[in-house]
């Protein structure tokens, strides 16, 4: 469905799939630095979280000034509402991909690399996938792709249980590894934090299409 917006509103949403953007990027370059153990991409990850936080003022800053200087119809008025919370939703995606290249730097300094990497890797490709299709449901304005994010984010919980249960019996036989364990657990919290962010996005798109 393509909706005539004026052209603040399309900054703003410009602006909200910047933020998209940055913030998967960054996530993806933590965990692949977690994988890959690349001090690089860890170190590229942690210097996008400034420009995530900058985006999501100036996001806030510009739904204000909208509502401030026009007279949005309550159609509009709704997708304002739904871009401030999807952005602070994106930041704190963008938060997560921080703590995971930190967490990941800490490991790389000290071990040189991951001991277990466990279902990291999968749990981030259904994470990220969760952040694109959110974002695209917000975008064309997609109910179906919406509320199937939901459910998906099941599938992610599952392996973060798993992921603390395998590291949690290995940290009990092999004491000399568990600070790298807990960092890996602590890192498999975070993309499961991820893709609750984007379950979020899309109850918000939810909201937006349906006001439910």
């Amino acid at each position: 469905m393509n909706r005539y917006f004026h052209k603040e509103l399309e900054e703003i949403r410009s602006k909200l799939i910047l933020i998209g953007e940055k913030a998967s990027e960054a996530g993806r370059l933590a965990v692949e630095g977690f994988i890959e153990s690349d001090l690089e991409k860890t170190q590229a990850a942690v210097k996008m979280d400034d420009e995530i936080d900058d985006l999501e003022v100036e996001i806030d800053r510009a739904s204000v000034r909208y509502i401030t200087l026009r007279s949005p119809v309550s159609s509009d008025v709704r997708l304002i509402f739904v871009a401030i919370k999807a952005s602070h939703d994106l930041e704190r995606a963008g938060d997560e991909a921080h703590s995971i290249a930190k967490k990941t730097r800490k490991i790389l300094t000290s071990e040189g690399k991951a001991k277990n990497p466990v279902q990291i890797e999968k749990m981030s490709r259904l994470a990220f996938a969760m952040m694109r299709d959110a974002i695209t449901s917000f975008l064309d304005e997609d109910l179906e792709l919406a509320r199937g994010i939901i459910e998906r984010d099941k599938e992610v919980d599952r392996l973060n249980k798993e992921n603390y249960t395998t590291l949690y019996k290995e940290m009990k036989l092999e004491s000399s590894e568990s600070s790298t364990h807990v960092e890996t657990i602590l890192i498999s919290k975070s993309i499961e934090r991820i893709a609750d962010h984007a379950k979020n996005l899309a109850e918000e798109v939810i909201y937006l299409l349906t006001g439910e």
